[in-house]
């Protein structure tokens, strides 16, 4: 019989200590618990639901991002293309007039491409002179005048 109370008693200590590691991790799971609803504000998800909806959140701002970044190189193209550098330069193309009646007009993009216009007035008559820039080279040979216009324009 002794062999058998020995069985029986470290059968005892065998279940308490069972019984107190129960309690310990229950203790600990409450604790898990705890901070899991304060993770998902008292939502009754559990964590891997509340990871994938986070996921697939994250994934809807990658694309909304692409978007603006897609939207926003729409913009700079448009933005390159437009003028954006202009200059005028005046003055007296011919010795016996004054007043600097004649002007040239540079409007340019960022790229130096666009359009030099120069108007020369004389005293019974006017020229227009138009000159396309592609790249900050002219189609047709610039004046002092012109390129001064070109130069001033690309300066700002």
């Amino acid at each position: 019989m002794d062999a058998a109370l020995a069985v029986a008693i470290a059968a005892c200590v065998v279940a308490v200590l069972a019984i107190v590691g129960c309690a310990l991790l229950a203790r600990r799971l409450r604790r898990v618990s705890s901070a899991q609803k304060a993770v998902l504000a008292g939502a009754s998800h559990d964590m891997v639901d509340f990871a994938v909806s986070l996921q697939a959140r994250i994934d809807d701002l990658h694309r909304a991002v692409d978007e603006v970044a897609t939207g926003l190189s729409r913009v700079d193209r448009r933005v390159d293309g437009a003028i954006t550098n202009t200059a005028v330069v005046r003055y007296d193309a011919y010795e016996d007039t004054g007043g600097k009646q004649s002007a040239s007009f540079a409007f340019l993009d960022a790229t130096r491409t666009g359009t030099v216009v120069t108007a020369i007035q004389g005293r019974d008559y006017a020229r227009i002179y138009v000159k396309d820039i592609e790249r900050g080279t002219a189609s047709v040979a610039l004046s002092p005048e012109e390129q001064t216009a070109v130069e001033r324009a690309m300066a700002r």
